[in-house]
């Protein structure tokens, strides 16, 4: 029973945190050492309940996805879309192959959350006020010089806690993109990476994930895919209107919380 709890919390948590700015995998590193719970079951459980996260993200767009698809073939437009997303995916996937299993190795735990996650919330910060006006108010209109620079930020959130979609929040509104456009570019540009990342990881250690609890992935899965559902347009109608600064304050107050409970 207490798996099956423990299961529903994780799910919560990665649907919750995976497109806002505070990092889910850093809040699946802290949850899972509150709730005591590790091993390989749980190592596997924390990769496939991603793909819920980033099946909500499909549904939420999936009008928007099928005509950029369809239209392919004789929409230059739609062919730029694609082609933005494969430029900005391409940094991951070679920092990626290169030092992600050196940095899960060394900085997954909570000392680096907490510290990355109080270092991020003062980038917010920045960021918010010095913001220059929007050039890009429409994902098709992005740069694909831009898209890649967005793509380089965006290997920052490799550190747990720093938070993919903060890097590439934080990215695009530096680099010309409104509140908006930036974070549904981060959206888009999750599909694909969170999908390489999954096959990465799930090839790398194909020979010991562990399927014994496949009851306990599905709930995770379910509630991942729930939780990612019902956040993606209130966040999205939450920026437009205020902007970043309340996850900026919340990262730093979670990360001092942190910081000072492991010293305590």
């Amino acid at each position: 029973m207490y798996d099956i709890i423990a299961a529903i919390i994780l799910g919560v948590v990665e649907g919750l945190t995976e497109f806002l700015p505070i990092s889910s995998t850093g809040h699946l590193i802290l949850a899972r050492h509150l709730l005591g719970v590790d091993g390989a079951q749980w190592e596997t459980f924390d990769i496939m309940i991603q793909l819920g996260a980033i099946l909500a993200v499909v549904v939420v767009y999936c009008q928007r996805l099928w005509s950029t698809l369809v239209r392919l073939p004789s929409d230059p437009s739609a062919r730029h879309f694609a082609l933005l997303l494969l430029v900005a995916l391409l940094p991951s996937l070679v920092l990626g192959a290169m030092f992600g299993s050196t940095i899960k190795r060394l900085l997954f735990n909570p000392i680096t959350v907490g510290t990355t996650l109080i270092l991020g919330g003062l980038v917010i910060i920045a960021v918010e006020l010095t913001a220059r006006q929007a050039k890009y108010r429409v994902v098709e209109e992005v740069p694909l010089l831009t898209a890649l620079w967005i793509g380089l930020i965006q290997t920052i959130s490799m550190v747990p806690g720093t938070s993919r979609s903060g890097a590439t929040i934080m990215g695009g509104l530096t680099l010309g993109l409104d509140r908006r456009t930036a974070a549904e570019f981060s959206f888009f540009l999750a599909i694909p990476t969170m999908l390489a990342a999954f096959a990465y990881e799930a090839w790398k250690g194909r020979d010991t994930m562990d399927f014994s609890s496949a009851g306990l992935i599905a709930i995770g899965f379910v509630v991942s895919f729930l939780s990612a559902l019902a956040i993606i347009r209130p966040f999205l109608a939450y920026v437009s209107r205020v902007g970043f600064m309340p996850f900026a304050y919340y990262r730093i107050a979670l990360g001092t919380l942190v910081l000072t409970l492991l010293a305590l």
